[in-house]
């Protein structure tokens, strides 16, 4: 495995770092091109998670994936948080896209997975994506910019139901276009296919998130597939062992939702 770590300007000029996880050349292999997952870290916008990056990567990366993981702009950065950080997932696609031939990534089996604060970054990057008043503005379509699908795990959806009130800082520098505040309300027939997982006990994100946006895909007629596991709380990345910490121990029943991706990946034709 090649570990790159680069530095790109976002649609908005403004920098952001990825982690990029290439597995070695195989000639021998049937599979010639290897599909894409980019990872987006939680972390209440103030931090990425470690537990949520390079674990998750790596898990992929183990089942044949081409990773990354993106280092979007967080409240602790200068300016708000958005339009940029969703920009910056925009951006990591093109890139990876517009590489993709010599990266021996296949550029139609794209994934985007997003955490917490991250799901909520990478269900913005749809929103974006699909709109035309946000392609005019920083000047890419969607073809360049789009998943082929998405991932998202106990996903901040909208950022009036977190389970705790946001610091008048940090409140500030959340966004407050109506379809980046709640991103539920960005759903289109065209968003990517999703896969979503999460605890109804969350104390955090609350299951209210999850709800309204499986109602919006459904409503669009978006292919999607919920797990709702009855407990877990927040922020159990893979519920393995290898990511266990105080009150986080492993859970091989949560652990189920990476293999469950994994077959729905399959069906959509992205993973083989």
């Amino acid at each position: 495995m090649k570990v790159e770590y680069l530095t790109q300007k976002n649609f908005n000029n403004r920098e952001f770092k990825i982690t990029y996880y290439g597995l070695q050349d195989n000639p021998q292999l049937l599979q010639k091109k290897r599909p894409l997952i980019l990872v987006f870290p939680g972390g209440s916008f103030d931090h990425l998670s470690l537990r949520e990056g390079e674990p998750v990567a790596l898990a992929y990366a183990a089942r044949g994936f081409n990773a990354a993981v993106v280092s979007y702009n967080l409240t602790t950065d200068p300016g708000k948080i958005y339009p940029d950080a969703a920009l910056s997932g925009l951006k990591a696609i093109s890139y990876f896209r517009k590489n993709s031939e010599k990266l021996g990534i296949d550029q139609d089996r794209i994934t985007t997975i997003g955490f917490s604060a991250g799901g909520h970054v990478v269900s913005s990057m749809n929103v974006m994506a699909e709109s035309e008043k946000w392609q005019a503005k920083y000047n890419f379509n969607h073809d360049q910019v789009a998943p082929n699908a998405t991932i998202l795990g106990y996903p901040l959806i909208n950022i009036k139901d977190i389970g705790f009130p946001l610091p008048p800082d940090a409140n500030q520098k959340m966004p407050t276009v109506k379809e980046l505040l709640d991103t539920a309300l960005g759903v289109t027939p065209d968003t990517p296919p999703t896969f979503i997982f999460q605890a109804v006990d969350d104390p955090v994100v609350l299951i209210d998130n999850t709800i309204e946006y499986i109602t919006a895909l459904r409503k669009k007629r978006v292919h999607f597939e919920a797990h709702l596991f009855n407990k877990g709380g927040h922020g159990f990345s893979l519920a393995t062992p290898e990511v266990a910490m105080a009150g986080r121990e492993p859970d091989s029943h949560l652990a189920h939702w990476f293999e469950l991706s994994l077959e729905w990946l399959k069906d959509r034709k992205i993973y083989i």
